[in-house]
Order: C-alpha cells, then structure tokens, then sequence
C-alpha cells in the first residue's frame, strides 16, 4: 500500500490544476431520468417513493465507481474552495504556484457568474428540483454558493493588496442588496431568500446572506455601510429567533423540516465570523448552546464522527458524510476547540481516506462511496485542513 500523500501534497494534487470538474453524489440526479423521477417524487412522495428508492439503490451500490451515464463538470463552489484553501497555504509559506493557481481559479470565476441578475452570483450550474412547485434551472445563483466566492475575492484582496477584483466584490454586494428578496420583514428581524426571487426561508441562508453583508462592510461608502449594518443585525435577530430551546436549528421553519450536521455548522460558522466584526447581542449565548447541541446531537459515540441527521423527513443509505465532519472540524477550529479537533481530525482521515483517495460517503455496510467527489465534499474537507494550518491550532 503507498504511503499517503502529505498534507501539502494533498491540497496541491485538488487545487493547484486547472481542470476541476468532477463527478458528484447528486450525478444521478442530474441526468434526464433523475431529475424527472426526483421532481415527481416532490410531487407524489408516495408513488414517487419506489423509483426514487431504485435510482439511489442504483447510484450508491451498482453505478458509484463505473459512473456509467455521468458526465464530471465544473462546480463554482469547488472553484471557491480551490482558491482559499491555496491562499491558506500562502499564509504561511508563500509559494507563486498557489498565487498562480488561486488566481486562475478567481478569473474562472469572474468568467462564469450567473447571467441575468443586478449583481453577480453563482450556483449549482445544474436543475435542481427542490419541491412540488420549486425548480432552480441551472443559470440560478444561490445566496448559499456566491458567499465561497465572496470570501475567495476578499481574502486574495486582503493577502496581496491587489484590488483587481474589487469590481466582482462590488457586484456581490449589489445581488445580495438587489436581487435576493427579503421574505420576511419585522421592526427587528429580517430572512431573506435562497435565490433571486420570493421562493423560501432557509435558516443557513439568512445566515449567509448576515455573513456576506458583514465582508462586505469595508469595501462600501458610510452611508451603504450604515444600512447594511442594520441588515446585519436584523438578520442576526432572525437567526436567533429562530434558534430552539435545545439549541438546534431547523433547516427551515416548516412543519416537515428536517436538522442536520453540516448546516447546524454553518449556521454556527456564519455566526461566530459575523460577531467578530459587527456586535451582535447576546451572540455568544447563541454559539455557545448551539455548538453543545452539535457536539451532542450529533456525535456517534461508538465511532467517534458525526451523523447525518438528529432529525431526519426521509429515509437513506447514507450512514456518515464527510461534509458533516468536514465543518465540524473546520468549527471547531474556529471556535478554538483544540481538544475537539484534535480528536476528530485522525478519525476522519482514518475513516474517508485511502491511499491518495478521499470518499465523500459511509453507506450502509459500512461501504465508502463516492471517491474524490471534490464539492461534496473533499473541498470541504480540504478547507477545514488548511484552516487548520493557516489558525496552528493543531500541531
């Protein structure tokens, strides 16, 4: 067996390339087939049950490593990630090859911005059939993917002083201000949209949208500033609100909603980031019992990583997911719990890699799936890495 690569080589093997298409766990969605039989499962949950449970039976046991009928494409996420994870590295040992190809990936990105909008946003780059009545086509900007981007821009211009994507991060800032739509709207508190138009409220959303209007209080003038300030604060309230006696957060606040690891992290994460910029009342309160609801909710004692759901509106094959220990990692290193880091970082390097590879999936039967599936979730996880390395917390 080959000895694993080292970190460095790692992170230099999946992001400095120029090509990073990639297959993905949502392929067998994409294609005809699926995306008709996930729309009308969306539709008719019950009748739609039986084929949708035949496709992902298909996918994740007979179809994962032949990939037969997939096509690997460009994600703007897995750009994003690519790029900050090379600035992390640059942090501390500045190389002009993780300069070259951080940049490459910003113009890639500069390059493939949705089209249509005020401002300037990316997404899935595929249909998404979300609900019943609920379908993202694949030129819709997501305020969930767009705030990777933001942070790439802004962390290149903060690293080098080099203001060529100032334009970029100007024009984020103009589609989170115009194009995202503002669902819901109190003296105090405000949610926001998913996408640019009325569809839905999605607790990590206005968390993103919190975040992204904080990064972007530097690059704007006083009076832009002072009125996005207040948006900060509002949204922060609604997150807030939202927050259940336990310390969780649903996904949404519908009666079918479901909570999971990896969008508690963020939540999580969007929080402690924005509260270091902007006061935020009573925040640290808010971190503080989410993050022991994470810790506890979530946490497989038996082998030492985090599930998938602590309440769950479906059922799947799907066991442990390297995005939901990705950003825990990656939490817990910001949240400076070393103990925490330090305990789960081997774990899951013991659990989704093998040699040079890393699996994105634990199935049922203990089968890893989904091999360098780079947005969901190796860039995940390649993040949390290098912030890691970039923070020292862990020696």
């Amino acid at each position: 067996m080959r000895q694993s690569l080292q970190f460095d080589e790692l992170v230099r093997r999946n992001c400095a390339r120029d090509d990073l298409s990639t297959y993905d766990p949502y392929d067998i969605w994409k294609t005809n087939w699926g995306f008709r039989i996930k729309h009308f499962y969306n539709c008719h949950p019950h009748l739609g049950l039986l084929p949708a449970a035949a496709l992902t039976v298909f996918d994740t046991f007979l179809n994962n490593g032949a990939r037969i009928f997939y096509t690997p494409q460009e994600y703007p996420i897995v750009r994003a990630l690519a790029a900050q994870c090379l600035l992390n590295l640059c942090r501390n040992c500045p190389q002009d090859e993780y300069f070259t190809y951080a940049m490459r990936h910003l113009d890639w990105l500069k390059a493939h911005a949705c089209t249509g909008n005020h401002g300037l946003g990316w997404g899935l780059r595929f249909r998404y059939a979300v609900a019943k009545d609920l379908i993202y086509d694949d030129n819709t900007p997501f305020s969930t993917m767009t705030p990777y981007v933001l942070e790439a821009f802004v962390q290149y211009s903060d690293l080098t002083g080099d203001r060529r994507y100032e334009q970029e991060i100007h024009g984020i800032y103009r589609f989170f201000a115009e194009d995202i739509q503002v669902m819901e709207d109190t003296k105090d508190t405000m949610a926001t949209s998913y996408v640019p138009r009325k569809d839905r409220i999605v607790i990590n959303a206005s968390s993103y949208a919190m975040w992204c209007f904080t990064l972007l209080l530097k690059f704007l003038g006083k009076e832009e500033r002072a009125e996005t300030e207040r948006r900060v604060v509002k949204l922060y309230r609604f997150v807030q609100r939202q927050q259940r006696s336990d310390g969780s957060w649903l996904y949404a606040p519908t009666p079918s909603s479901f909570i999971d690891c990896f969008h508690s992290c963020i939540v999580l994460k969007n929080l402690y980031k924005t509260q270091r910029v902007v006061h935020l009342e009573g925040c640290e309160t808010v971190i503080s019992r989410g993050y022991e609801y994470v810790k506890n909710a979530f946490l497989d004692t038996k082998t030492g990583l985090y599930r998938r759901f602590s309440v769950a509106n479906k059922p799947g094959l799907v066991t442990f997911d390297l995005y939901d220990n990705a950003e825990m990692l990656n939490l817990s290193t910001l949240l400076g719990d070393v103990e925490e880091a330090k305990r789960l970082q081997p774990i899951i390097k013991n659990t989704f890699c093998i040699d040079d590879d890393i699996y994105s999936q634990i199935v049922l039967g203990g089968l890893r799936r989904n091999k360098n599936t780079l947005r969901w979730a190796v860039m995940p996880y390649l993040y949390a890495l290098t912030t890691i390395n970039r923070v020292g917390s862990i020696q």
